[in-house]
């Protein structure tokens, strides 16, 4: 059975997909980038800001499913220069509370919605 999960904690999909899709004791979180669930604005303070933005918009999502980012299996990272890799790991890392840290992708790409710098997607166990 599938279950469709959305949060105004995360920003509103931007076109015709879910925040989140529970199938299989699996939680699938669409691609994420940093915007402010709140005002709908972008952020673009910089790129810490940005990366802090969009996992405090995947954990949203995770949170409104029961779970959390520690239970994540697999996670995909999209930038748009992967000269912020080193800054990307640094910030990602502090939110796990494990060092058993998920199967991770990282690649770059020419462009992402709305010419962001971040975009991340995850995949994760859902308890019962």
């Amino acid at each position: 059975m599938t279950k469709v999960i959305h949060t105004t904690k995360a920003p509103k999909a931007i076109g015709p997909y879910s925040q989140g899709i529970v199938y299989n004791g699996l939680l699938f979180v669409s691609g994420q980038v940093p915007v402010n669930p709140e005002t709908g604005e972008v952020v673009t303070s910089s790129f810490a800001d940005e990366v802090h933005q969009v996992m405090a918009n995947v954990n949203a999502i995770l949170e409104e499913a029961g779970t959390s980012i520690n239970n994540a299996v697999k996670v995909t990272i999209f930038l748009s220069d992967m000269n912020n890799f080193g800054e990307l790991n640094e910030i990602y890392a502090s939110y796990f509370s494990t060092d058993a840290y998920p199967a991770r992708e990282c690649v770059q790409v020419a462009r992402l919605p709305r010419d962001v710098n971040v975009e991340i997607s995850v995949i994760a166990q859902v308890e019962g």
